[in-house]
């Protein structure tokens, strides 16, 4: 093939991995920085053969304000193509949006950079975008799907004057065969993360799990130079996925059993309410008046009365 050179757009902060979950990096983009390993997924994804690692040009971008997301993994320009990657383990529908920022990032930086004037009479051409994430959480989702940036819109358009289509790519074990089949760190990847999965619902300790799945990995010849390499920060990223992936999980638990016990609360008021608008009614209908409905239901007058103007103007209905 000719020689067409391929950027890869990392985002870090200060080039470092932040313990912070919103701006480390994970094993998934740590596995990206490999020239060979993007191009292989390139590759897979393109249905392109580029067999030269060296075609592959990685540009760091150290800005904060570039993290936008949970995962910022990488960026190709290939041959006036954009393609955003990120890697995904729980469900976000708001990728669209938040690859349009990061899309509009990364041209700004670009525009900058070259000192191109967007003032100027002449139009100035920009890579065409494409955004893939790859999903591989546990909730069970398609093989592929789409997310659009105008399903955001407060307002349904049937013709948005501006798009972005997010294609999501599930590689959780029997999804994906085809696009997996095609790429060994796709398969290698996901492997160890199963087998990361399956040791912690065993033994319920995440360090021990985590440390046994890089062993029996490397025994097994899956990922072994990357994980002999990077171990211990393998061992950091995965422990805070967890952690954070955990904590995900109980928020949303939590929220439930919380809309659970307020959904009880009200229940129980509205049967109150209703109790008390029939025992009103039925001393109403025996011409008592609001005081003594008042004393013997042992409730204050002021507090009943709008309900009991409501029942007497029902009932002169």
């Amino acid at each position: 093939m000719g020689c067409v050179v391929i950027q890869i757009l990392w985002l870090t902060q200060g080039g470092n991995c932040m313990a912070n979950k919103e701006y480390k990096s994970d094993v998934f983009s740590m596995l990206l920085q490999d020239k060979k390993r993007a191009m292989e997924i390139y590759n897979a994804i393109n249905g392109t053969d580029y067999d030269d690692p060296e075609l592959v040009e990685m540009t760091t971008l150290d800005d904060k304000s570039f993290s936008l997301t949970v995962r910022n993994d990488a960026s190709f320009i290939l041959d006036a193509n954009l393609s955003l990657y990120e890697h995904q383990s729980t469900y976000c529908p708001n990728m669209p949006l938040r690859d349009l920022l990061y899309f509009a990032s990364i041209i700004q930086k670009q525009i900058k950079a070259q000192k191109r004037d967007i003032y100027g009479g002449r139009i100035l051409k920009i890579p065409v975008p494409h955004f893939v994430v790859f999903y591989n959480g546990k909730e069970d989702a398609p093989d592929q799907y789409d997310l659009r940036l105008s399903d955001a819109f407060e307002k349904e358009t049937k013709n948005p004057e501006i798009e972005l289509v997010c294609h999501v790519y599930n590689i959780n074990n029997g999804k994906n065969v085809p696009l997996l089949s095609k790429c060994q760190t796709l398969r290698e990847y996901m492997y160890f993360v199963d087998m990361v999965r399956k040791n912690n619902e065993i033994s319920g300790n995440l360090e021990d799990a985590i440390e046994k799945a890089i062993n029996q990995c490397m025994e097994e010849n899956v990922l072994r130079d990357f994980l002999a390499q990077h171990r211990e920060e393998v061992m950091h990223v995965m422990t805070l996925d967890y952690t954070f992936e955990r904590r995900l999980e109980m928020q949303r638990a939590e929220a439930i059993e919380d809309g659970e016990r307020i959904g009880k609360e009200i229940g129980k008021e509205i049967g109150k309410e209703e109790k008390l608008s029939e025992q009103i009614r039925k001393k109403i209908q025996k011409g008592k008046p609001l005081d003594q409905i008042a004393d013997e239901l042992e409730e204050v007058p002021e507090t009943i009365r709008p309900l009991y103007e409501k029942i007497k103007q029902e009932m002169l209905q």
